[in-house]
């Protein structure tokens, strides 16, 4: 493959780290992004190791100045942005009735304009380049409707519908956008999760996880690499577009949520 440049958001550890350094082992130039530096320097210092090239940045998705200087810095320093994969995200449990604005607002600032705002800054190099990759980490909630969690549904219902509309929008000129829908994954939100059920049930953590994980169609929790090496098929296949690939513990395909 030609040398590329990709820009991880949210990648400091779980699905972030291991498509960072999944795209590294494809000669990808990763620059990896989180609110603070200090999250994604292990990631970057990882593929530098291994022999790859990265950087670490901070980054406010929510920002759009931010996202104007951190793409400028990274152009600078690896070259023309190639590949991006809006990974950032928020995940906040409650019922809909106990949902404040504030909570409401994050989930989508984050997990929806974050990602509108990030690609309409790399898009026109993209385009005009000719070749190009937008990668959208988005949920199997982006599909379904699950309960507690309204916010996040609404925001990755909204990244889903974007991935869709712009991957039509350049369908003919040499970028693809797609969409990975995983269920429950194998991360710290998962871990989160569960500490919070135990906290309104009283079960065990274990119990919890299992509970989680028997929500994936495939009765197991999904591994971050996994989510990886879906969005390394993104990056090589430049015939996949507009997909919205699910990942629920059985094999991963482009379609829609199973019925």
């Amino acid at each position: 493959m030609t040398a590329r440049v990709a820009l991880v958001t949210g990648g400091g550890r779980g699905i972030g780290r291991a498509i960072a350094e999944a795209l590294a082992g494809e000669g990808v130039a990763v620059a990896v992004a989180a609110r603070t530096v200090d999250q994604v320097e292990d990631t970057a210092a990882a593929i530098r190791q291994r022999g790859g090239r990265a950087l670490a940045r901070a980054l406010d998705v929510t920002d759009a100045d931010a996202i104007e200087r951190a793409v400028a810095d990274v152009e600078r320093s690896l070259g023309p942005l190639d590949v991006l994969v809006n990974n950032a995200g928020v995940a906040e449990a409650s019922p809909l009735s106990k949902t404040s604005l504030a909570s409401w607002q994050r989930h989508l600032s984050v997990n929806a304009t974050g990602p509108f705002l990030l690609t309409r800054q790399v898009l026109a190099g993209m385009l005009e380049r000719g070749w190009g990759r937008v990668i959208n980490v988005a949920s199997l909630a982006g599909l379904i409707g699950a309960p507690y969690v309204s916010a996040y549904t609404a925001s990755k219902h909204a990244l889903v519908g974007l991935t869709r509309a712009l991957a039509a929008e350049v369908a003919t000129r040499g970028v693809t956008v797609n969409a990975i829908c995983p269920g429950y994954v194998a991360t710290d939100m998962v871990w989160n999760g569960a500490r919070n059920i135990v906290a309104r049930t009283g079960r065990s953590f274990d119990e919890a996880v299992a509970a989680m994980a028997k929500m994936n169609a495939g009765g197991r929790l999904i591994e971050p690499g996994e989510v990886a090496a879906v969005a390394v098929r993104c990056l090589r296949d430049g015939g996949l577009n507009g997909e919205i690939v699910v990942l629920d513990g059985t094999e991963p395909q482009p379609r829609e949520a199973r019925s």
